[in-house]
């Protein structure tokens, strides 16, 4: 993982990268999530070599790294946006808005003034009185994004694994709320249940 970025920040008055990414923006079901996690950039390692982009990780591993990344990064959090926010304000804002809600979770932990926000994609989160980049293809090239990806999708896997056993005949478990053929032949067979993204699902029923 390519650290260049967060060292090239160090004489700008940034001591912490805080590294933003999101999952589940394309599913049908189920929340968008998105994870902050803060690095301080005068951290020589922490022994998380094998952290990158958390889609090209098997499961097992994810969660391995999950909990290392807990464990020894500066900070970190998550947060959740439902999916009748998501119908109501479009999963573009509510993107933002679950790394909004991140980012300011971690803000209680470390200054905003000795920070750097590094948003995976193209948009930086509006109206947010912090330094910010939008980084696009962050998860492959920042580390405190890639290790935001990991904890995000181990978190939000766990959750469509809980739905599961609530709605199993949607199978929430083996593709996490993903518009699958087998996902999409059960909506039209058994009907969106209540944390379907209706905007999403629509034209299935």
């Amino acid at each position: 993982m390519n650290l260049k970025f967060e060292k090239a920040k160090l004489n700008s008055g940034v001591r912490y990268v805080i590294g933003c990414d999101e999952v589940g923006r394309g599913s049908l079901a189920g929340p968008v999530v998105a994870c902050a996690v803060a690095l301080d950039i005068n951290c020589k390692s922490m022994g998380l070599g094998e952290v990158k982009d958390s889609k090209q990780l098997l499961p097992a591993k994810r969660r391995e790294l999950s909990a290392l990344i807990k464990e020894r990064v500066c900070a970190w959090a998550v947060a959740e946006v439902q999916p009748a926010t998501i119908d109501k304000m479009n999963i573009h804002h509510a993107t933002l808005l679950a790394m909004r809600r991140a980012v300011e979770k971690i803000l209680k932990a470390v200054p905003s003034e000795t920070c750097l926000v590094c948003v995976d994609g193209k948009f930086i989160i509006p109206k947010f009185g912090i330094k910010q980049q939008a980084v696009v293809g962050g998860d492959n090239k920042i580390f405190s994004i890639a290790a935001a990806s990991i904890v995000a999708k181990v978190h939000r896997d766990k959750l469509m694994e809980k739905l599961d056993k609530v709605y199993p005949e949607y199978g929430f478990a083996k593709h996490k709320g993903y518009g699958t053929l087998h996902h999409r032949q059960a909506i039209k067979k058994s009907g969106m249940s209540p944390v379907h993204r209706k905007t999403f699902c629509s034209h299935l029923v």
